[in-house]
């Protein structure tokens, strides 16, 4: 994070952002990466090239960040970009043709560095990493409004009002999506957290 940005909030990184300042569209893009990539991740388990969208997301939102009305409805016009995004990558991949690289994969003068992860056991580590496996793929099991609904409001933090624009539905209809798609995760998870 630079420090000139330290206190800036999103608002504002936009308003200077509008301005032609590209350090604050820079740290503004910065700082929704991990929320799109995670966006990406949660919805679904079979897309392998979440870091590519997320990129190409991200410099839709730097493209067109002039158009923005309004700062204030960014994270529901981000979501929409996301969104369209993922389902228009998806709608590609329907339609191009399997490739099949003959590429030798093994560089004998490839050199690879371990270091040492001291913060968590390996143990902890295939824990964590099963138990983020069971619940993107629970999440993926959801009915797309109810994935939709969570994803927004479990990943990226977005308030119920902030779902209901992004998704054209009503307070009511996004809180009920909410609270139905977390007893069906609850349901799909119960049986690995009762394991051992």
């Amino acid at each position: 994070m630079k420090i000139k940005f330290k206190n800036d909030t999103i608002e504002e990184l936009i308003q200077k952002a509008q301005n032609d300042d590209f350090e604050a569209l820079e740290e503004l893009v910065r700082r929704e990466e991990k929320n799109v990539y995670a966006t990406l991740y949660y919805m679904n388990t079979r897309c392998d090239d979440i870091s590519d969208l997320t990129q190409e997301i991200l410099l839709k939102v730097a493209k067109n960040i002039k158009k923005l009305k309004n700062p204030k409805t960014f994270r529901a016009w981000l979501n929409q970009i996301t969104i369209r995004q993922f389902y228009d990558s998806l709608r590609k991949k329907q339609r191009a043709p399997i490739k099949i690289t003959i590429d030798n994969e093994c560089d004998e003068n490839k050199k690879e560095f371990e270091i040492p992860d001291n913060s968590t056991s390996p143990h902890q580590c295939v824990l964590n990493d099963e138990l983020d496996l069971v619940i993107k793929k629970s999440i993926d099991k959801l009915k797309e409004p109810f994935k939709m609904a969570i994803v927004m409001r479990e990943i990226q933090g977005l308030s119920y009002d902030e779902i209901a624009r992004a998704t054209n539905s009503s307070i009511g209809t996004v809180k009920s999506r909410i609270a139905r798609a977390r007893c069906k995760l609850q349901e799909y998870i119960k049986p690995y957290m009762c394991q051992g």
